[in-house]
């Protein structure tokens, strides 16, 4: 298991033993979990997330800590839209979009006030920051 698989499985372990509350770093900020089909293999993954409410929608963020690449979470959502989250002990079935600039511009500010390590993961790559909103289902 990689270090980046073996702190996402500690954040996974942590969330689900309380509820979807989380210490740390995440201490008080929105998380879920994100269940995704991998676009090559099939096999299911889990991600944990940084999202944000938009409506009875929520919006999840392909930062990558400012990577130059985008998540491999994200480009499994391109190809298999229809996912599963959890939500503090609810799982709710939902379907990622892409969401064009037009929609994604006040969402991506809204994240950047509120967090602002998300303006520094953009000043950290040249690629514009895809922001996603999963849709319930």
């Amino acid at each position: 298991m990689t270090e980046l698989n073996d702190w996402n499985q500690r954040i996974i372990d942590e969330f689900r033993t309380n509820g979807g509350r989380v210490g740390g770093n995440f201490e008080g900020a929105p998380l879920l979990l994100l269940h995704h089909l991998g676009r090559k293999s099939g096999t299911e993954r889990v991600s944990p997330m940084m999202y944000q409410p938009v409506g009875d929608d929520l919006a999840v963020f392909a930062s990558k800590a400012g990577a130059d690449t985008h998540p491999d979470w994200y480009r499994n959502l391109l190809a298999h839209p229809d996912v599963e989250v959890e939500v503090g002990t609810d799982k709710v079935a939902v379907r990622a979009r892409d969401l064009p600039a037009d929609e994604r511009e006040p969402i991506w500010e809204k994240q950047k006030q509120d967090y602002p390590g998300f303006a520094g993961y953009e000043s950290k790559t040249a690629r514009t920051i895809p922001v996603v909103l999963l849709e319930r289902r």
